[in-house]
C-alpha cells in the first residue's frame, strides 16, 4: 500500500487514556470551553434574525462579503481531517503521505475559483443538483443527488470522533459521550440559523483555530530550538530523513500510478462539492466568489504546512508516542493557559467544518429530493431544519463504528471524482447533447472504480501484515504465469484512474450516439457565461 494514498486509520478507541492535569487545569479549560460555545450560540441565534426565506437559510441571501465567504469556505475545508489525519501522516510517511491533504486539496480550492466559480454564480443557484438540472434534466439532478449525499456522513463522522477525542484526552469524558456531545453541538448551530449561522461561526472559528495552530507551532519549535523557532524548524529539518521530505515518488510503475491517482483525486475530486459550491452561491457577486476561492486555497495550503510540520517534528520528540500526536504535543509542551487557546481552537476546527459538512447535504436532500414531494412543497425552511436534523443524526452509526473515517472519506472523494468530474466540466465548457451524457459517465465511473475497490477492500483484502503492492498479493494466489503478469498489470493501475479513464469515455460514447441532436446546454452556457457566450456563438 503506497503512503500517498492517506489509507491511515483514524477511529479512535472505546476508551482513551486522558491527560494527567491537575484539577485547576481541566476547571480553567472546561470553563474556557462552555464560554466559547456561549459565544457561538450567542452569534448564531443573532445570525438567525437575518433568515426569512429559504434563500436566506441555504445561501446568505447571496450577500457575503469577501471575508465571510473566504473565511465559511476555509472552514468548512480546513477540519479534523486536515489537523489530525495529516500530522499522522506526515509523521508515518513524510511529504508523500499528505500529497492528497493539503497539497492537491488546497490546488482544488484555486481551480475552482479560477474554472467555476464565477459562471456557477452568475446561474443563481442553491445547489449542485440545481446545475444538474438546468443542464441536462430533473433525471440526472436525482441521480446526482442521490450519490452526493451519503458522500458527507464520513467526513460528519470524523468531525464528531475527532471532538470526542479531544474531550477524552483532557476531560476524561467517554468517547460514545463525547460523540453524542459533538453531534448536538453541531446540531444546534446549524439548525439555528442555516448559512448565515454557520458563515458567521465560521469565520470566527477559523481565525481561533489557526491563532491556536500558531501557538502550538511556535511554542513547540521554540523548546525544540532551545528558545528560537527558527532554530527549531531548521533543526527539525535537518535532522529529519532527507526521503520523507520529498513529494516525488519513487520512479516505479506502481508508485507513479499511485501518485497521479492522489494527484487527480484531490483536485479534481470535489469540484462538484456542494459545500464548495454553497459558498459560492453565497457570495455577493462573481468576483467575489472567485477571489474568495483563491484566497481559501493559498490559505489552506500555507496553515496545513503548520500540522504537517508538526507531525515530521513529532517523529524527533516524540518518537515512540501512540494515538492523536496533536493532542500528545500540546499536553507535553503547551502550559494551561496555551492549553485553553488550543483546546479551542481545535473545537472550533472540528465544529466549523462539522456544520458546513451537515448544511450541504442537508441542503441538497431538502431542495432536490424531498421538495419534489408534494408534502413538503411551500415548507421550505421547516424542511430544511428537518434535513439539517437527519443529517446531523445519519453520520452517527458510522461515528461509532469502528471502521476507518478516512478509508472513507478517500472513497467519498473518488466517487465524486468518478461520477461528477466529467459531467461538471462539460456543462460549462463543452456541448453534450443529452441527458446520457451525464448519465453514461456517472454510470461506466461509479461502476468501473467499484469492479477495481471492491476486491481489494471487501473480498479478496490482504492480510493485516502484507506491505506489497495489492497485484504482487493477487498474483500469488495464482500458479498460471500468463495470469499472474496480467493481474499484475491491471492492478496496477488504481481505483480513480480506472474510474475516470471509465467516465471520460462515457461522455464520448453519449456524444457519438447522440451526434446528430443539437447541444442540450445552451440555456446553461447563456446563464454561466452571459454577454461573452452570446458574442462567441
Amino acid at each position: 500500500m503506497t503512503p500517498w494514498t492517506l489509507d491511515l486509520p483514524f477511529v479512535f478507541a472505546a476508551e482513551i487514556a486522558p491527560l494527567d492535569l491537575a484539577p485547576s487545569t481541566r476547571w480553567l479549560l472546561g470553563g474556557a470551553l462552555a464560554l466559547y460555545l456561549v459565544v457561538l450560540t450567542t452569534l448564531s441565534v443573532l445570525a438567525a434574525r437575518r433568515v426569512n426565506t429559504q434563500e436566506d437559510y441555504l445561501v446568505a441571501g447571496r450577500s457575503l462579503p469577501l471575508f465571510l465567504c473566504w473565511g465559511s469556505l476555509i472552514a468548512t475545508w480546513f477540519g479534523a481531517e486536515t489537523m489530525t489525519a495529516s500530522s499522522e501522516a506526515a509523521r508515518e510517511s513524510g511529504l508523500l503521505g499528505v500529497i492528497l491533504d493539503p497539497f492537491a486539496c488546497s490546488v482544488t480550492l484555486v481551480y475552482s475559483g479560477l474554472v467555476f466559480a464565477g459562471p456557477l454564480w452568475r446561474m443563481k443557484l442553491l445547489t449542485t443538483g440545481d446545475y444538474f438540472r438546468r443542464t441536462y434534466g430533473p433525471t440526472v439532478e436525482i441521480v446526482a443527488a442521490c450519490l452526493q449525499v451519503p458522500v458527507f456522513f464520513g467526513w460528519i463522522a470524523v468531525q464528531y470522533t475527532a471532538l470526542a477525542g479531544m474531550l477524552a484526552v483532557y476531560f476524561g469524558l467517554p468517547v460514545p459521550i463525547g460523540i453524542l456531545f459533538a453531534c448536538g453541538v453541531t446540531l444546534a448551530f446549524t439548525m439555528i440559523g442555516g448559512m448565515w449561522s454557520v458563515t458567521v461561526t465560521d469565520t470566527l472559528q477559523i481565525v481561533i483555530a489557526f491563532a491556536g495552530l500558531l501557538v502550538l507551532s511556535w511554542t513547540i519549535f521554540a523548546q525544540f530550538g532551545d528558545g528560537s523557532m527558527l532554530a527549531g524548524v531548521d533543526r527539525m529539518l535537518t535532522q529529519t530523513d532527507p526521503a520523507l521530505l520529498t513529494i516525488i515518488p519513487p520512479f516505479t510503475t506502481p508508485a507513479l500510478m499511485a501518485y497521479t491517482a492522489a494527484w487527480a483525486s484531490g483536485v479534481f475530486g470535489n469540484v462538484s462539492g456542494q459545500d464548495v459550491h454553497q459558498r459560492i452561491f453565497s457570495a455577493k457577486d462573481a468576483r467575489t466568489a472567485t477571489l474568495a476561492c483563491v484566497l481559501a486555497g493559498v490559505v489552506y495550503f500555507c496553515m496545513g504546512l503548520i500540522p504537517v510540520s508538526l507531525g515530521l517534528v513529532s517523529r524527533l520528540v516524540e518518537p515512540d508516542a501512540k494515538g492523536d500526536i496533536l493532542q500528545i504535543l500540546a499536553g507535553r509542551f503547551l502550559t494551561p493557559a496555551l492549553a485553553v487557546i488550543f483546546v479551542v481552537s481545535f473545537t472550533s476546527v472540528v465544529v466549523s467544518t462539522a456544520t458546513s459538512a451537515v448544511l450541504a447535504p442537508a441542503t441538497i436532500l431538502s431542495h432536490n429530493l424531498l421538495g419534489r414531494w408534494s408534502v413538503f412543497r411551500g415548507r421550505g425552511l421547516f424542511v430544511d431544519r428537518l434535513c439539517v436534523l437527519l443529517m446531523s443524526l445519519a453520520a452517527l452509526p458510522l461515528a461509532f463504528s469502528s471502521e476507518s473515517k478516512m478509508e472513507l472519506l478517500e472513497l467519498a472523494v473518488s466517487l465524486q471524482l468518478v461520477s461528477f468530474c466529467v459531467p461538471m466540466h462539460m456543462g460549462l465548457y463543452g456541448r453534450p447533447r443529452s441527458l446520457w451524457s451525464a448519465l453514461l459517465p456517472m454510470g461506466l465511473g461509479f461502476t468501473c472504480y467499484l469492479l477495481r475497490w471492491l476486491p481489494e477492500h471487501v473480498f479478496l483484502r490482504p492480510p493485516e501484515d502484507f506491505t506489497g503492492e495489492y497485484g504482487d498479493y493477487v498474483a500469488g494466489l495464482l500458479t498460471v504465469p500468463f495470469w499472474q503478469s496480467t493481474v499484475r498489470i491491471v492492478l496496477t493501475v488504481p481505483e480513480a484512474l480506472y474510474g475516470l479513464g471509465a467516465s471520460v469515455l462515457g461522455y464520448v460514447i453519449a456524444q457519438g450516439l447522440y451526434r446528430r441532436t443539437p447541444p442540450i446546454n445552451d440555456q446553461t452556457l447563456k446563464d454561466a457565461w452571459g454577454n461573452e457566450w452570446t458574442k462567441s456563438r
